[in-house]
């Protein structure tokens, strides 16, 4: 990779990316300050001598490669077994293609279908002897034996039938009592007024798939999802709007206020009205729209984050949140095709966003691409697993010192 691509990269994104408090007001560029780009990530194979820049003292390595379409979520089962949603080719020529997959991993890496013929498997959780499976058109629960790492027929538990168009991903959280499940689902459109209600949105249901409501609205595509640790603190990944400029609307990381809103399609970043939709928002609603903790910088496609608890890392890095930045098509240098890293002290943001894993894009200025990093899980020897949907790969980030 080019220093000078590298440097514009690390620049543009930290350029873009602010904690914010209580007392803080973000400043943004105004709509339009520079046009919208059309700029879509071209994938290559991996370029001769192109290797990936971490910190010192980090390693980054290829952990499964073997015949993906589109690895993207994962999740840690109760024996410790690894669980991967591959979403498969989603559509071809308007039609569903149920040929997504969860694999299974077990401790010695060895790797078996556990579940098939899905449409767009992403989110994934697990509760007393069930796997929740997040398909673009239902939450469907199956029957798990983690230590014959087994899967019994699937029965659906929540239908979202005719939600499968533009965002399709549905993120999955237990509540930690076990009683309720939560659904992430992104909008069907960039800022269209009057989508249906658990569109851009967080809802909740009982494990049974009972008694929805909202939980949390506003949220144009809220793709990850997960407790901070030890708590029953909400905190979420969401993808902002486009068409907009290079620098709006930033991506962002926040914990989630229970009834809060969060702007799209009326608002965004607090009371910073949408022009596309002047004077269409209910009365009083654009000045209820919450400023989130956390500013990602626009276009990066923040999709999943992991806190850490582990023990291999060094102390830094303890109770931070590390996320993954997939990659825009709508800025006209590009940002993402990185992990980034964001501390944490007393369960809140510490400092800014800094990169910690680069190298997937040849140069800001070129649409060239080898990598787009999807979801990050810890596992339990304290390293990192990342997917990839680009290079179709799992990566290992781990630690030695050396």
């Amino acid at each position: 990779m080019h220093l000078r691509g590298f440097l514009l990269g690390i620049g543009a994104l930290l350029a873009a990316s602010a904690v914010f408090f209580a007392a803080d007001e973000p400043k943004l560029p105004p709509p339009y300050a520079t046009p919208s780009a059309n700029n879509a990530p071209h994938v290559i194979p991996k370029p001769a001598g192109a290797t990936l820049n971490v910190p010192s003292g980090f390693k980054a390595e290829v952990w499964s490669d073997d015949g993906y379409v589109r690895p993207r979520f994962m999740l840690l089962g109760p024996s410790n077994e690894i669980l991967l949603a591959d979403s498969g080719p989603g559509m071809r020529a308007g039609q569903p293609q149920r040929e997504g997959k969860i694999y299974v991993f077990d401790q010695n890496k060895n790797r078996k279908v556990l579940i098939d013929h899905l449409y767009q498997p992403y989110g994934l959780a697990y509760l007393n002897g069930n796997l929740y499976v997040g398909e673009s058109d239902s939450v469907k629960r199956y029957p798990y034996n983690s230590k014959t790492m087994t899967a019994g027929p699937g029965s659906e538990i929540i239908s979202l039938k005719g939600q499968d168009t533009h965002h399709w991903t549905r993120s999955l959280l237990i509540h930690r009592a076990g009683r309720k499940i939560y659904v992430g689902v992104g909008s069907a459109s960039n800022v269209d007024v009057g989508e249906d209600p658990r569109r851009a949105a967080i809802s909740v249901y009982n494990i049974d798939g009972s008694n929805h409501q909202i939980f949390a609205s506003g949220t144009r595509n809220p793709i990850g999802l997960h407790w901070y640790p030890g708590t029953d603190t909400m905190w979420a990944a969401v993808q902002e709007r486009d068409d907009l400029g290079d620098d709006l609307v930033p991506d962002y990381f926040t914990h989630i206020q229970p009834g809060g809103f969060y702007g799209w399609p009326y608002a965004y970043i607090g009371a910073h009205e949408d022009p596309r939709n002047k004077g269409k928002a209910p009365a009083g609603l654009i000045a209820k729209t919450i400023v989130p903790d956390v500013l990602l910088g626009a276009h990066v496609a923040v999709l999943d984050f992991a806190f850490y608890t582990g023990k291999q890392f060094p102390a830094e890095y303890q109770g931070g949140a590390f996320l993954a930045f997939h990659g825009s098509w709508n800025r006209s240098m590009r940002v993402g095709q990185s992990i980034g890293f964001i501390p944490f002290k007393n369960g809140k943001p510490s400092g800014d966003l800094r990169e910690v894993m680069t190298g997937w894009m040849i140069a800001p200025d070129q649409r060239e691409v080898w990598g787009r990093p999807v979801a990050v899980l810890q596992i339990p020897d304290g390293s990192l697993l990342i997917s990839d949907d680009g290079g179709r790969k799992i990566w290992r980030l781990s630690y030695s010192g050396k």
